[in-house]
């Protein structure tokens, strides 16, 4: 069926319409929440790192990881990793240290500084999680709702991948 054409009882041209709209919502969420970050460091006086490097910070926490895992994870489409990775060693926000096993392999884990950016972030995130549910914009239920919606899309979106190769 080609995408311009009527809509049989409705249906076709009404999902995707719908579709595309939650495509691009999830698009301006994304840039939302970098913006949304970079006005609470402003905030808070901390203008050395922008939002995807503290959404870096964050995502790593207490673990240790490689640039290949963080990019494997794909939070960070349309950004360099290893660059924002080498910025943030070099601001002292996190340790590397070469693998013993495999010593192409950098793994990078959070120093004090980086844990208080990633402290910082995670105040922001609780405060929205409550404010959202005490005005009550969203409840448990309507939260699991749409992670379990948007897994379901990014399970479907994987098989897409997956049969192409």
């Amino acid at each position: 069926m080609k995408m311009d054409a009527q809509p049989v009882m409705g249906r076709p041209r009404d999902f995707m319409a719908s579709y595309l709209e939650s495509l691009a919502l999830v698009e301006r969420l994304h840039r939302l929440l970098l913006d949304v970050i970079k006005d609470e460091f402003e905030r808070v006086g901390v203008l050395e790192i922008n939002a995807v490097q503290a959404l870096l910070l964050f995502n790593i926490g207490d673990n240790e990881v490689t640039a290949g895992e963080l990019k494997s994870r794909g939070y960070y489409q349309g950004s360099n990793v290893s660059y924002n990775l080498k910025k943030l060693v070099d601001m002292g926000y996190m340790h590397h240290q070469r693998c013993e096993i495999d010593r192409r392999s950098v793994r990078v884990r959070l120093t004090e500084k980086g844990r208080d950016i990633r402290q910082i972030i995670a105040a922001l995130f609780a405060n929205h999680a409550t404010g959202l549910e005490e005005k009550g914009v969203l409840d448990l239920a309507g939260i699991e709702d749409i992670t379990s919606a948007l897994k379901r899309m990014e399970r479907y979106w994987t098989d897409q991948i997956r049969y192409i190769y």
